[in-house]
């Protein structure tokens, strides 16, 4: 992040840039931004992520009019923070298709399409996601093949299995695009493979040949 921002500058109009991260859902995907870049924003940075997570939505993954939540410990507006709050409020005032606050419980439920945090925050709930559905393979594993009916049952549920696997496996997904530098950078998972390599390629492809940061800056203008 620190290397993209000095040498790349950021584009017009924003303050600092944000980690957006794409994330299976039971409705779908959703994108969360921001999961690192950005630990002690300004609520206006956030307003920032919202606009570029909209843009992302509708120019990358061809998705109109998506909806925007706000990642807090209740529903209500007066929870959470004062920062919360204040953002809360310039998430309500924008043009955003805002649906107001969200919860952690909401993150993979696809309540909305975007949801919108601090970086302190997406970081150790993208941490936390990636913790739970590793402990969860380990379990099913360890029950499973722990008996021979378990180890028979694998064979016949093996074609879901796989199926389930490519829903969470985040070399589909490629990388995690860094939003609001003058460029295009996919910032890769530590243990990248070839296939996510491939897909980070295939998504900064996108964002280059559809103009996405021009997008990004009609959007601020406005």
């Amino acid at each position: 992040m620190c290397a993209s921002t000095l040498g790349l500058g950021l584009l017009p109009g924003i303050e600092r840039p944000g980690i957006a991260l794409v994330t299976p859902t039971l409705k779908g995907i959703s994108l969360i931004i921001d999961v690192g870049a950005n630990i002690d924003p300004k609520p206006i940075q956030l307003l920032h992520y919202g606009i570029m997570g909209d843009a992302y939505f509708r120019y990358i993954l061809n998705r109109s009019n998506p909806t925007v939540g706000l990642l807090n410990i209740g529903e209500e507006e007066a929870k959470g923070t004062e920062f919360i709050r204040q953002t809360h409020e310039l998430l309500e005032k924008s043009s955003l298709n805002f649906i107001g606050n969200v919860e952690g419980k909401d993150l993979f439920s696809g309540k909305c399409d975007i949801i919108i945090c601090d970086g302190f925050v997406g970081n150790v709930a993208l941490k936390v996601s990636e913790s739970a559905a590793e402990a969860m393979q380990v379990f099913l594993k360890r029950h499973i093949l722990g008996s021979a009916l378990g180890k028979l049952g694998l064979l016949l549920l093996m074609p879901s299995l796989k199926r389930f696997k490519k829903d969470i496996d985040y070399a589909e997904y490629g990388g995690a695009p860094l939003l609001g530098v003058n460029g295009v950078v996919i910032i890769g998972h530590g243990r990248s493979n070839v296939k996510a390599i491939k897909n980070a390629i295939r998504v900064a492809k996108e964002e280059v040949e559809r103009k996405f940061n021009e997008k990004i800056q009609e959007a601020i203008r406005k």
